[in-house]
């Protein structure tokens, strides 16, 4: 029974982010540590419920599995995984060991924390909705620019020089002589690759 207590005591201490605390009622207590385990329980009885703050390590609040497959897709921190993640149906394919039920997980997390995704959005410069860039200024964000792309070949094995979808289209257009079929199949491209990332 009162090993039972002092898992349930790690337990809410841990759930409070104060590992600290929990190491006090790992061991076993004795005589000459009880007024420091009675002063840690009185101490986890006042602490708060924590609060996520947009700083914080995505291992703080989710699990091992879902924050392992984050870092391994360069998302440390709640700030990178709310502005990262694109407002799509299905915005957690791109990130391979996640699957439905971690993005699921993910969604639930961020509905039961609104002023967090708040927070982190106001962070992000929004660009004016007006503006319109040239062919050669287009900046496709890392995560669709078709450069860790499902049926990307090998760049050994690779005709055309690109290592994204952008640089493909280009060496692919300097392939065509004519002016007039360099403008109208840009176009095009221009058109595809619009949609396929909006």
């Amino acid at each position: 029974m009162l090993g039972r207590i002092r898992r349930r005591l790690v337990a809410f201490a841990q759930a409070r982010h104060r590992g600290d605390l929990a190491g006090v009622f790992v061991d076993r207590p004795t005589k000459a540590s009880a007024d420091r385990v009675a002063g840690t329980i009185e101490m986890l009885r006042n602490l708060p419920e924590p609060v996520p703050m947009i700083a914080d390590h995505v291992n703080l609040w989710l699990p091992a599995r879902i924050a392992g497959a984050l870092h391994a897709h360069g998302i440390w921190t709640l700030t990178d995984l709310t502005v990262r993640i694109p407002r799509r149906r299905r915005w957690w394919s791109a990130i391979a060991g996640l699957g439905v039920a971690g993005a699921r997980r993910i969604e639930a997390f961020f509905a039961a924390h609104p002023a967090l995704t708040e927070r982190a959005r106001a962070l992000i410069v929004a660009a004016p909705s007006s503006s319109i860039v040239t062919w050669e200024q287009l900046r496709v964000p890392h995560e669709v620019d078709g450069s860790r792309g499902q049926f990307r070949a090998p760049q050994s094995a690779c005709l055309l020089k690109a290592s994204n979808d952008y640089e493909a289209v280009k060496s692919w257009l300097s392939l065509h002589e004519s002016a007039a079929t360099q403008r109208a199949y840009r176009k095009e491209a221009e058109r595809l690759i619009l949609w396929a990332i909006v």
